[in-house]
């Protein structure tokens, strides 16, 4: 049996870095319900705590997920939840953004201008090339 998935990346600031991942993928971020959010603080199923207000509206504390704007059809979601303790270690897995050998340079420099790092370059060969660097809380991934 074949079963989906999302990738969830654990975060200090959830929803920051949700946006600042749907802007570097061209992704868009969930919209959460903020009637819904509303109605269960009102049922005494959620607290005030649990929410935070983002860009103007009421949201989970604990979360924001991004998607590929054809849907998790075309590509997995990606959730980002809040977690209390820093990043220490390099990560074990990682995404690589399949941009194109033309275009690498160019989307480092975009994204490194919103906040990633430049960690290294890699090659392999004497064409395939890509560059390793890190969102604004350290996650890497590959620009290949």
């Amino acid at each position: 049996m074949a079963y989906d998935f999302q990738v969830t990346v654990d975060s200090h600031d959830p929803h920051a870095l949700a946006d600042w991942w749907a802007e570097a993928l061209g992704w868009e971020v969930e919209a959460q319900d903020s009637a819904f959010i509303r109605s269960m603080i009102e049922q005494g199923h959620a607290k005030d705590d649990d929410t935070i207000t983002h860009r103007g509206a009421l949201v989970w504390k604990e979360g924001a997920a991004i998607r590929h704007p054809e849907g998790i059809e075309r590509a997995p979601r990606v959730l980002f939840q809040l977690v209390p303790e820093d990043k220490t270690v390099k990560n074990r897995v990682h995404l690589d953004v399949r941009v194109g050998a033309d275009n690498v340079k160019a989307e480092v420099e975009r994204l490194v201008a919103r906040g990633a790092t430049v960690l290294h370059e890699g090659q392999q060969g004497p064409v395939h090339k890509w560059v390793t660097i890190a969102d604004p809380e350290g996650n890497e991934l590959c620009i290949t």
